[in-house]
């Protein structure tokens, strides 16, 4: 997790000594150098339950208040990183893509301005083949960044949000009417679509289809994406609206979600009403200390297992071995386990580092607190300066 202001207390040394001790958990500096110099102010009580130095105990109780704090708290940025896994599963054909952008200013050039940090993710699921999913991964740069005229500012704000909130709308549409016109892409080949984005602490996702996405909160699945099924009461009143129906929980008998790209089959003539779009819905979040990582992966996933379980997994993981991609590997080993039958796909995004405080090579430097010691105290470490002077 990310680590809060280190706050360093600084005295007038008298002699150059440090003590570190350890209670109830946290590492703290006893500055030997004042210890000593209040020694002259203190009379050795005449105890006979005197301990030495070396037992010496620091209490909760004990503790300085805090002094010069600096109140000016960074915000939380998140640290942006991420690990993928796909698997055939039991088909026969893959029909899955994916892609897994960690810094897209870096990756989209100098001229693209956006806050940062910054990045993009997307799960294409096929199905009827996998010319849909794989045209769309060849070409997602160019319907969502450049043919849509994608909002490009520094701050993250409510017109920002607005914009590109707007821009992946129609990013989604664009590609929907590109593989229409395709004529490499089968008009019975279709894909379903989660795209993320990140920009600062602002996570924007974007969904048609029965993909998901889910952020982890210390510890807690919630559910960033619906997924779009013509069970679902809202999918299933728009499906028949528009002219559909729905048999044994399939989209006109044929197709188990009800939103998509492609499918031009089900959708011809073109610009006529389709019980089956391509319009996505948004969910978006305002990132804090709080919020772990995010799952987004393909329904083979979630086909068997829960959102919680699949957190729970992610998060044991990233805490034994800290790596996302070990963990969308596992995810995807758990679903094989549970005998799901369809492709698999899973991209983790952490936005923290969950062992920086346990592991030796990325722990931080402990905080640095000022104590007071008890006046038994005090005279027991004098005499443990003198005599170890005097030897």
């Amino acid at each position: 997790m990310v680590a809060g202001p280190k706050v360093v207390h600084q005295s007038m040394p008298v002699l150059d000594v440090q003590y570190r001790c350890v209670a109830k958990g946290i590492e703290e500096t006893v500055d030997i150098s004042a210890a000593a110099a209040a020694v002259a102010v203190v009379t050795p009580p005449s105890s006979p339950s005197f301990r030495p130095a070396s037992e010496l105990d620091l209490r909760e109780s004990d503790a300085i208040s805090d002094v010069a704090l600096d109140v000016n708290v960074l915000p939380f940025v998140p640290s942006i990183r991420s690990g993928s896994y796909s698997d055939i599963g039991p088909r026969r054909y893959m029909e899955d893509e994916h892609i897994c952008i960690d810094d897209l200013s870096t990756h989209m050039g100098s001229l693209f301005k956006c806050p940062t940090p910054s990045a993009f993710y997307g799960v294409f699921d096929g199905h009827g083949g996998p010319d849909a999913a794989a045209y769309l991964r060849r070409h997602v740069m160019r319907f969502f960044f450049e043919d849509t005229d994608f909002p490009q500012s520094l701050q993250v704000d409510d017109v920002f949000l607005e914009d590109v909130e707007n821009s992946v709308r129609k990013a989604y549409l664009l590609a929907d009417h590109a593989l229409a016109d395709e004529c490499t892409v089968n008009k019975s080949s279709g894909t379903t679509v989660l795209t993320t984005l990140v920009f600062g602490r602002l996570l924007l996702v974007a969904n048609a289809g029965d993909c998901r996405a889910v952020l982890c909160r210390k510890g807690e699945a919630v559910d960033m994406s619906q997924d779009h099924r013509p069970i679902y009461a809202a999918e299933r009143q728009r499906v028949v609206e528009s002219g559909g129906f729905i048999d044994d929980g399939y989209l006109n008998g044929v197709l188990s979600v009800s939103r998509a790209l492609g499918d031009w089959d089900l959708k011809l003539p073109r610009g006529s009403p389709s019980p089956l779009i391509a319009e996505p819905e948004f969910r978006q979040a305002l990132l804090t200390e709080e919020d772990e990582f995010l799952i987004i992966g393909c329904d083979g996933i979630w086909d068997v297992m829960s959102s919680q379980h699949a957190v729970s997994i992610v998060r044991k993981g990233l805490r034994r071995h800290d790596d996302p991609q070990q963990c969308a590997r596992e995810l995807v080993m758990e679903a094989l386990r549970l005998n799901t039958f369809d492709n698999l796909t899973v991209i983790v995004i952490c936005f923290s580092n969950e062992q920086q405080d346990s592991s030796p090579s990325q722990q931080q430097p402990p905080v640095l607190r000022c104590c007071s010691l008890s006046a038994e105290a005090l005279c027991n470490l004098r005499r443990w300066l003198d005599d170890d002077r005097s030897n």
